[in-house]
Formats: C-alpha cells, sequence, structure tokens
C-alpha cells in the first residue's frame, strides 16, 4: 500500500471515529447500531481500495455489492443491526478473498481491517454502562408522568 493510500485510510477512519464516537454514541448509545456503521464503513472502504486497483473489475461489481446488502436487509427475516455488519462483513471478506487481483498482503490487510473494526466495533467492553431496552405496552399512554408512573 502507498503512502497516499494509508492516508486515504487514515482519513476515512478519523472521519469513522468522530461520526460515530463523537457525534452518534453521546446523541444515541445504540450499541447495535454503532456496530453496523462501523462493520459497514470498513467493508466498503476495503472493497473499494480492492476495486479501486484493478482492471479487471468493472464497476458493475461494487454496484452489485450494494444490491446485494440491501437485498439482505430488505428480503431477509428481521435481523439486529449488528447481525446485518456481520453478515456486510462477511460478504466484503468473501469478495476480498475472491477478487485476485490484488496482491495477498494487501488482501490479507484489507481483511484484518474488517475483521479488527467489528471486533472494535461489538466489543463488550463498549458502551458496557448503556442498555437498550423495548417496553410494549397493552395500551397508549399520552402523558409522560402517567407513563412513567405506570412502568414504576
Amino acid at each position: 500500500m502507498s503512502l497516499t493510500t494509508l492516508t486515504y485510510i487514515a482519513a476515512d477512519l478519523i472521519a469513522l471515529a468522530v461520526l460515530v464516537g463523537a457525534l452518534y454514541a453521546p446523541r444515541h448509545a445504540r450499541k447495535d447500531l454503532m456496530a453496523a456503521y462501523i462493520g459497514v464503513n470498513v467493508g466498503v472502504l476495503a472493497v473499494t481500495l480492492l476495486l479501486s486497483t484493478s482492471q479487471n473489475v468493472g464497476a458493475g461489481l461494487g454496484l452489485g455489492l450494494f444490491g446485494v446488502l440491501s437485498i439482505i436487509r430488505l428480503r431477509s427475516s428481521s435481523l439486529a443491526q449488528g447481525e446485518v455488519a456481520y453478515f456486510f462483513a462477511a460478504l466484503a471478506l468473501g469478495l476480498l478473498g475472491g477478487i485476485q487481483t490484488a496482491p495477498i498482503g494487501m488482501v490479507a490487510a484489507l481483511m484484518g481491517i474488517v475483521v479488527a473494526a467489528l471486533w472494535i466495533g461489538d466489543h463488550p467492553a463498549l458502551m458496557r454502562h448503556n442498555r437498550h431496552q423495548v417496553i410494549v405496552l397493552d395500551h397508549a399512554i399520552t402523558s409522560e408522568t402517567a407513563l412513567i408512573a405506570h412502568l414504576e
């Protein structure tokens, strides 16, 4: 990988850290979506880097990749956001391994980045003090005070 490529990767990862860590986490704090954002970003980055180094692979494969992801999300049984991230990462890893136009060292490094990103994004220590809970009520409660009293 050239210094230019590493600079682009660093810029993307810094932007991702700001987006997810500094913007999303303090405002919404959903760990499952954090893993999805990290997994999708790094997966797309890895596949795009690989596709950009090849003269034999057309843009159609890249567009097909996004079509497959949308089919997975829209046509499958309900998947949690973290599961979608893992599904996409598995898809990206398969593509990285299947397109044999880049040096194996580059492909291995990109695969390592995808796996490391999900390891970090879905690590149990990440946001361990937050929890997400869904409560289903059998009737509508319009007053927030009444809702709190009902739940207590």
